[in-house]
């Protein structure tokens, strides 16, 4: 039996019947790991026996008791595993309890068998870290998988595990999800839990949630983990509903708002333009009425904006890490480019940071107006196909003006000579639809239902108004139907 056709959510329909036993689907995707990741690098810790043990303790009348499960080796704390973030110097940091949310995963039986491969701190659109080198697209091993979740993705798509976690602050779910051919949905801000080490993440930015191949997993999980935890920056209740609105496809007519211009101004691929042509047919043959819209977006603030925030929160966790391991920042062994952006962003004012979280909310303020007038914003969800492994790390080039940075004064002249303003442009060229959702907290979803002359996945993005993550889980089950991408699979995962 290829248990690795199956969802989660049939999966666990399997275990409940009694037709397969929770060992023996955990035994299945120990199997497939062992065999597919040395050619992902997907998965970068194992806890196979562990998993075994805690089969004995898991609640069979659990949701998706005994279903496999990985989760992102950033956040994602487990009691007794060691919590790496994709930093070398991170490498030996043993968590002392769980997340609230992987405590939640496992309240829904879910096993966890390892954790996934990311980008140092999360901090890149792709997943390519020194500590434990770059992950690989199962659809082409050439490519990336995209990021900062690109271990999640790549594991979920090559069908190690049918679900695992994965984290967004500025596309980190919707990014790989486009890359790997999955659904990816992107929370309202608050909606899911952070704690207890965290209370607010990237200024509100980051969301956790899970990358899944069918859209009843999301639904289903989303029923199970949302709602806030105590101490949290706006206090969330749970709320239930999520997979019925999955399940109950909307039969009306949506009004959906569409672009194809990039918001930064930057160039979008004729491959991602005709993943959002596709898209716009299939609309229109639903019956939904779709309309060009001009993005409520300064290209220049969105880009600063987000970055600005991304370089104080970065040099904030480079401080807290060296503080912790009783180190000085120079003495961490980090990457060059996280060292670069923690130089910069040391060097920010408050009075820069706090212009930038002012431009977020006059994007919200904006964003919330159009969808006054627009049940969803669709866009591309990359400007570009999937690229190959080692094109979006910073080149030689960039890697020696980086080192520049080390030398007294030089933080404080590029930031008069627009250097944040140049790195926001580089790093956004090819991720630019992503960041406004994060920027504003609106829930934001990749539908994975396109593929280029390649072969490779190309995703379109949906956007709702904040707190309607019922409503696109509506329409992406009505997406589902018409275009169901779950029979698609890498050739070598098949």
């Amino acid at each position: 039996m290829n248990l690795h056709h199956y969802d989660a959510t049939g999966l666990a329909a399997l275990i409940r019947s009694g037709e397969l036993s929770a060992a023996e689907a955990i035994e299945y995707s120990c199997q497939r790991i062992e065999t597919l990741n040395p050619a992902l690098n997907a998965i970068v810790r194992t806890r196979f026996d562990k998993a075994r043990n805690e089969l004995n303790t898991i609640d069979l009348k659990a949701p998706f008791a005994g279903v496999p499960f990985l989760t992102k080796d950033l956040m994602a704390a487990i009691n007794g595993e060691v919590l790496g973030a994709g930093c070398a110097s991170l490498q030996h940091r043993v968590m002392k309890h769980d997340a609230n949310l992987v405590k939640r995963f496992r309240q829904a039986g879910l096993v966890i068998l390892g954790q996934t491969n990311t980008p140092e701190l999360g901090i890149m659109g792709i997943t390519e870290p020194k500590a434990h080198g770059a992950c690989r697209n199962p659809w082409d091993t050439g490519y990336t998988p995209g990021g900062s979740s690109g271990g999640s993705a790549a594991a979920v798509a090559a069908g190690l595990v049918p679900m695992a976690s994965a984290g967004d602050g500025g596309g980190s779910i919707r990014i790989p999800a486009s890359c790997c051919g999955l659904f990816g949905l992107k929370p309202s801000r608050n909606r899911q839990p952070l704690g207890p080490d965290i209370r607010e993440a990237w200024g509100g930015a980051v969301v956790e949630h899970v990358l899944t191949r069918s859209v009843r997993d999301s639904a289903a999980m989303l029923d199970i983990t949302n709602g806030t935890d105590a101490g949290a920056s706006v206090p969330v209740g749970r709320e239930s509903g999520f997979l019925a609105a999955s399940q109950q496809p909307y039969q009306g007519q949506y009004r959906i708002a569409y672009s194809k211009a990039s918001p930064i101004g930057s160039d979008v691929h004729p491959d991602c333009i005709a993943a959002l042509d596709d898209a716009l047919l299939l609309l229109e043959s639903l019956g939904h009425h779709v309309e060009e819209v001009t993005l409520p977006v300064e290209a220049d603030r969105l880009a600063s904006g987000y970055l600005t925030v991304l370089l104080g929160q970065v040099a904030k966790d480079v401080s807290l890490m060296a503080s912790e391991l009783g180190v000085k920042p120079r003495q961490l062994d980090i990457e060059l480019p996280t060292e670069a952006l923690y130089r910069i962003g040391r060097r920010l004012s408050a009075r820069d940071y706090l212009l930038a979280q002012e431009y977020w909310n006059t994007l919200a303020r904006s964003m919330g107006q159009l969808h006054c007038d627009y049940d969803f914003l669709l866009t591309p969800t990359l400007a570009a196909p999937p690229q190959p492994v080692g094109a979006l790390y910073p080149s030689t080039v960039e890697q020696m003006s980086m080192r520049l940075l080390r030398i007294p004064g030089v933080s404080d002249i590029s930031l008069k000579l627009g250097l944040v303003e140049q790195m926001a442009a580089k790093m956004l060229e090819k991720l630019p639809f992503t960041q406004i959702a994060n920027l504003t907290g609106q829930p934001s979803m990749n539908v994975p239902f396109y593929q280029n002359t390649a072969g490779l996945p190309i995703g379109v993005q949906f956007t709702a108004a904040m707190g309607h993550e019922k409503s696109l889980f509506q329409l992406a089950g009505q997406l589902e139907q018409a275009r169901d991408w779950k029979t698609r699979w890498p050739v070598m995962a098949a």
